[in-house]
């Protein structure tokens, strides 16, 4: 606790007369600055005053007391006490200003006997811990509600002094108790008027409320907290009163409040709740003032709405950092330009623009390039035409540094509405250093299969580049967007239906040396197969099954290929959009979807390319191959039925097994006479006829 220097020194001179008139003074001034009596109390009595101290002491709790300031009395009693009273009449002081602050609290003294307050009293300090833990108990009482982190909000029901712990009712948790022990680290008192204890309290008059003014509803929210929200906690806080359906349409009310504040950007955007809209107005002002130029653009395009004069002196400011930049920042003054034009300010008097700007550059790629915000790039991209004789040279050197996959769209279908050359030395720029331009290089593969891409030239060294991109780091970020071109069955297989024979070979050794999954390399070396048969394996052992089957399989595959894994890789694509994949469940999901689903393709196909119908017609039925049914006899009357058929037919269940298990290749080869053990026990094959295969 401080003292005053000019105290102490009167302390240490003895002139405790002088001491006492300070006090006094300070009484005057300020009657509850505890810091001031507790500090200059220890070292008065310590000078051999305690008498002094003592009265002076009482003149403050005297203060304290007629004005109902309990908290503050019980504040001066733990810093003071000992100087005013022995422990036992310490502790009886203590105690009554306890139950003066707690005079309806029902579980009070079973409370207070249960940490053991009225025990050991001379022991002050130990009493003054069970004060604290009493207090952090009396927190909740019965009828309190409180918030726990996962549980949401609730009402305490019972204070259970014997079984030591709180029952709670949460909306979900119904009967939750909480120890005595954990309550003071897990339950958080609400206060009356916030917005999770009025939920609980009076919903209805929320949706009132609602209803009426979205703005006081979203001033209940943020006046209970005491720092800023974001949308997020908003919505949550909301959860129940503004239902999913209605949230779009009740955000966008609440937010034109002339009293929300918005602070932050980005994922950081968070809002605030101002006494009025002139100290909202004088808040931004303020906020305006001091930052830096882009956070000012920012403070403008969420604040320009609020008043025309307020826009005005914005726009002012920001038209000056404009015209200062043009030459030394010229993104800037652009960006500036185009918020102040979308705002509605009006620019006819400023003597330059983004047009003149790029008209008059002597370096047009680096100026728009310098253009943090995609859509402002897109806006000064269809500039170029009107403003640069040398168009396509622009767009072309454009592209190649550009990362915006829907940009280099747009780019590219004014290079071929051009139709000169300066596509196609793009392409072959890339092509030839795709490591300097990483960004444009995927893009490119991904539209390996455009006509306009010319990739048809030299298919080979595009699918071998894309084949081992993932060796080099510069291209690292993109290994997903690379990874998934291998899998979706288009580009890549453009790629391979345009290779001759004799780059057929190189194609396979790419594919097989590529740092990617065998799931993934699998379907391309078997599209490489088919269409070149000159690559194929050895000559596999055929795969027999009934014609059904066979177009079963089929129908499966085309199924796979044209629908399944087309509706997959949608799926991927939407989840990506969402959003931080590391916790992107629907993204992991539709992954391993199409891990599964390409894998079971990639099986299909090779069967399918080795399968055989069985043909009766060719069956001997003299003694027992695939694709006959024989009759077996046992012991008495026992009888049993054996079909032996393809993998794709076995149902062993039904007595029709597979002509590659352990049973069929145990008994093919058997004639009618001739015993078999099945199971153990032994059978006569009584008959022997072929499957009807048609």
């Amino acid at each position: 606790m401080a003292i005053p220097r000019n105290v102490r020194k009167l302390i240490e001179a003895g002139q405790f007369d002088a001491v006492e008139d300070d006090w006094l003074e300070h009484m005057e001034a300020d009657p509850e600055d505890l810091d001031y009596f507790a500090g200059v109390a220890r070292p008065l009595a310590a000078a051999g005053e305690p008498d002094r101290v003592r009265l002076l002491l009482d003149l403050v709790d005297d203060h304290l007391e007629k004005n109902s300031l309990l908290e503050q009395r019980l504040d001066l009693l733990k810093r003071a006490g000992d100087l005013r009273f022995e422990p036992q009449e310490l502790h009886s002081q203590i105690l009554d200003t306890l139950r003066c602050l707690y005079p309806d609290s029902p579980s009070f003294e079973g409370l207070a006997e249960k940490l053991g307050l009225h025990r050991a009293i001379e022991d002050t300090p130990k009493s003054w811990q069970k004060v604290e833990r009493l207090r952090g108990l009396l927190q909740f009482e019965q009828g309190e509600v409180v918030w726990m982190e996962g549980k949401g909000a609730g009402r305490v029901l019972e204070v259970n002094l014997e079984l030591e712990n709180f029952k709670i009712d949460f909306e979900h948790h119904p009967g939750l108790r909480v120890g005595f022990r954990a309550a003071p680290k897990l339950l958080h008192p609400i206060s009356p008027g916030h917005i999770l204890r009025r939920k609980l309290e009076e919903p209805e008059v929320l949706l009132e409320i609602k209803q009426r003014s979205p703005g006081e509803l979203l001033a209940i929210v943020l006046e209970s907290y005491d720092r800023p929200r974001t949308g997020a906690e908003i919505r949550r806080a909301l959860n129940g009163i503004v239902e999913e359906s209605e949230w779009s349409s009740w955000w966008s009310a609440a937010r034109r409040d002339p009293q929300v504040l918005t602070v932050g950007q980005g994922p950081r955007q968070a809002y605030t709740w101002a006494q009025s809209s002139e100290s909202a107005e004088a808040e931004i002002r303020q906020a305006f003032g001091v930052a830096e130029q882009r956070a000012k653009l920012d403070i403008f395009r969420k604040n320009a709405g609020r008043s025309a004069e307020l826009q005005r002196e914005m726009a002012e400011t920001l038209l000056e950092i404009a015209q200062e930049g043009v030459e030394t920042q010229p993104g800037l003054a652009i960006t500036i330009w185009y918020t102040l034009e979308k705002a509605g300010v009006d620019l006819s008097a400023v003597d330059w623009s983004p047009a003149s700007m790029i008209a008059s550059s002597a370096t047009p790629v680096s100026l728009l390039t310098s253009l943090p915000d995609r859509a402002l790039r897109e806006k000064t991209y269809r500039l170029i035409r009107e403003a640069r004789p040398e168009w396509p040279k622009v767009l072309s050197e454009l592209m190649a540094k550009e990362e915006d996959p829907r940009l280099l769209d747009a780019l590219s279908r004014q290079l071929v509405e051009e139709g000169g050359n300066e596509l196609q030395s793009f392409v072959d720029l890339v092509l030839a250093h795709p490591r300097k331009h990483p960004a444009a290089f995927v893009w490119l593969a991904e539209n390996a299969d455009a006509e306009w891409l010319g990739g048809n030239q030299n298919p080979l060294r595009w699918l071998q580049q894309i084949l081992d991109s993932p060796h080099h780091k510069e291209l690292s970020p993109y290994r997903t967007r690379i990874a998934q071109l291998l899998g979706s069955g288009g580009p890549i297989l453009h790629l391979l239906s345009s290779l001759d024979e004799q780059q057929a070979a190189k194609a396979e050794a790419a594919v097989e040396r590529a740092p990617f999954e065998e799931y993934l390399r699998s379907p391309l070396i078997n599209a490489l197969h088919l269409r070149f048969s000159s690559l194929g394996p050895p000559i596999e052992t055929p795969l027999y099954a009934l014609p059904d089957s066979i177009t079963t399989r089929r129908a499966t595959l085309k199924k796979l290929l044209e629908k399944e894994i087309p509706a997959n890789r949608r799926a991927i694509e939407e989840a990506r959009a969402l959003g931080d994949l590391s916790e992107n469940f629907e993204y992991k999901s539709a992954r391993q979807r199409h891990e599964y689903l390409t894998a079971r393709a990639a099986s299909l196909e090779q069967d399918l390319s080795r399968v055989k119908p069985f043909d009766s017609s060719l069956n001997d039925a003299s003694e027992v191959r695939a694709g006959c049914r024989l009759e077996l006899e046992g012991e008495g009357e026992e009888r049993r039925t054996l079909t032996i058929l393809g993998p794709w037919e076995s149902q062993p269940e039904n007595d029709i097994i597979s002509y590659e298990s352990d049973l069929a290749q145990q008994i093919q080869g058997k004639s009618v006479g001739d015993t078999v053990e099945i199971a153990g026990k032994s059978f006569r094959v009584a008959k022997i006829e072929p499957v009807a295969t048609s």
